[in-house]
């Protein structure tokens, strides 16, 4: 399974959700698992859409394993210190500030690209302890 979804309206975030979810149903996730995922894709995918004026994501299983791996894209304006805006706390809007860095701590694997002027590139990747290779 792959889907690459554009990220455009408050909607596709619900749509980014739901392409998640199948995709870490399909994984064999457990409940909190799924949970986690999609909390982290919420996030990020909002980060798309309010920070980087929009997007796109790309939702795949990883051949062979109990993994799903999301890649978020935007052309947006980048993140000039991405050390700072990882840190609790830190926004550049009126929000609370922990996307990124709570979106980090609820995946097994986060790399983040960004360049100022150049947009901002999101890999995350979680494996189920309790899944199957689809």
């Amino acid at each position: 399974m792959s889907a690459t979804m554009s990220i455009r309206t408050e909607l596709d975030i619900v749509r980014v959700r739901q392409a998640t979810r199948r995709a870490a149903v399909t994984a064999g996730f457990s409940l909190v698992e799924q949970t986690k995922l999609v909390t982290a894709a919420e996030e990020l995918a909002r980060n798309t859409l309010v920070h980087g004026g929009g997007g796109q994501v790309h939702v795949e299983l990883v051949a062979d394993t109990p993994t799903v791996r999301l890649t978020f894209v935007d052309s947006g304006p980048g993140i000039s210190d991405v050390d700072q805006a990882l840190v609790d706390g830190f926004t550049t809007s009126s929000g609370p500030g922990l996307g990124l860095g709570g979106a980090r701590r609820l995946v097994d694997e986060f790399t983040i690209d960004s360049t100022p002027g150049h947009g901002t590139t999101v890999v995350v990747s979680c494996t189920s302890d309790t899944g199957h290779a689809p």
